[in-house]
């Protein structure tokens, strides 16, 4: 049961979905602009902060991983 839970929550963080949406208020203003220079600097930012987490919780398993080889 346990390898299920772990082989679920890899996969989770393996695949996650490409989310580039705003909040309402934020897309009306966006949307608004001509050019979308700003549109497209609020979705790389959003990907930039989504993706920290799991650069650190990466980091974590591999010193685990790599504690445990010892």
């Amino acid at each position: 049961m346990m390898h299920r839970v772990v082989l679920i929550m890899i996969l989770l963080l393996l695949l996650p979905t490409v989310a580039e949406a705003q909040c309402s208020m934020c897309r009306a203003v966006l949307e608004s602009e001509a050019d979308g220079k700003a549109a497209e600097g609020i979705n790389n930012g959003i990907l930039y902060l989504m993706a920290i987490p799991y650069v650190i919780v990466a980091t974590i398993f591999f010193f685990v991983y790599r504690k445990l080889k010892k």
